[in-house]
């Protein structure tokens, strides 16, 4: 199928918090710093006291533009992906980043749909593009932090917590990194999975740090075991089945992805989801994955960014960008180098 606007990545950047070992550090989060260890992450990255999404974000986007030879004034559209705690309620984090980045009246958009919110922003990209020709350039970035008043980075879920910014600048035409297709999958079941408990207006008084994610999700199952059994094999089946799917659309053969880049997972995951997809293990973000833990939405973009700095990008290469949010829903974009 062909898209209807052509758009490639014409220059991607990434900035991450300091570098903290996870073996040394693992004690102070958990008291059994040995389960987070078998993880396979080597180190995680947080972000300085004080800063914050904003500051993250606008320190990657100006290096994509920098990247791109551009000005603030050649950008025709923000999106801002944001998967953490926002800094602020009732706040648009998408218009304080282009208040950072002196867009002036530049339109914004805010996309807060968990680790999903950056790879398909580029399939709302390309909606922009099609019934707008004025969007020539869109800016798009992703920022993850961990609030560590609300979510223990090494107890939250099976992947361990890092906080950095990706930026990318998409423009019509470019052929380089271009969109080809995106697709999701979604299963409302288990939309409550994984979410923060409290501060919102359900909840808004809690103690988070007491709130065990995982015994939630067995619990949700404590009546039908075998559910979660099946459950747990259908997270890595999913990911290949919105993968395929991604690849009909795009009118490819799964077989010619010569690279996935799935969310920044643990190794044990990572390996699952290389045996579903028939993705050799060393094709995958594995071992970057251990290299910089888990970024919420700006794992793949950050990925992406890393290997296109390593020269680790062949012309002609089909990449998938792939991963699974809480809520749940597993989702695919491909793009061409």
């Amino acid at each position: 199928m062909n898209a209807p606007v052509t758009l490639g990545i014409s220059s991607l950047a990434h900035v991450l918090g300091e570098p903290c070992d996870v073996a040394e550090t693992a004690p102070s989060y958990v008291d059994d710093p040995d389960r987070v260890i078998r993880w396979g992450y080597r180190t995680f990255h947080r972000a300085a006291p004080g800063v914050g999404q904003t500051r993250m974000a606008a320190d990657a986007a100006r290096k994509a533009l920098d990247a791109a030879g551009l000005r603030p004034s050649d950008i025709d559209y923000l999106v801002v992906a944001d998967s953490g705690v926002p800094e602020y309620l009732n706040w648009d984090a998408s218009a304080a980043v282009a208040r950072e980045l002196e867009l002036g009246t530049t339109p914004t958009l805010l996309a807060t749909q968990g680790c999903a919110s950056a790879v398909t922003a580029l399939q709302q990209i390309a909606g922009l593009m099609a019934v707008r020709e004025d969007i020539e350039r869109v800016l798009l970035v992703a920022v993850h932090r961990v609030s560590e008043t609300h979510i223990n980075r090494m107890r939250n879920n099976t992947c361990l917590g890092s906080d950095g910014a990706a930026a990318a600048v998409v423009q019509r035409g470019h052929g380089r990194l271009r969109w080809l297709a995106t697709d999701q999958i979604v299963d409302p079941r288990y939309v409550d999975f994984f979410r923060v408990e409290y501060g919102g207006s359900a909840a808004p008084a809690g103690d988070n740090l007491e709130v065990d994610q995982m015994a939630l999700v067995h619990r949700h199952f404590r009546r039908e075991p075998e559910q979660l059994a099946q459950f747990v094999k259908d997270v890595d089946h999913q990911v290949a089945a919105v993968v395929e799917r991604a690849c009909r659309r795009a009118g490819v053969s799964s077989s010619e992805i010569r690279r996935l880049i799935y969310l920044n997972d643990n190794q044990h995951s990572l390996a699952g989801v290389a045996k579903a997809t028939g993705v050799p293990l060393e094709r995958t973000n594995a071992e970057l994955a251990a290299e910089l833990s888990h970024v919420g939405c700006a794992d793949q973009l950050m990925c992406l960014s890393v290997y296109d700095s390593r020269d680790e990008l062949a012309p002609g290469d089909l990449v998938a960008l792939a991963g699974l949010s809480g809520g749940m829903q597993w989702f695919c974009t491909l793009v061409r180098v």
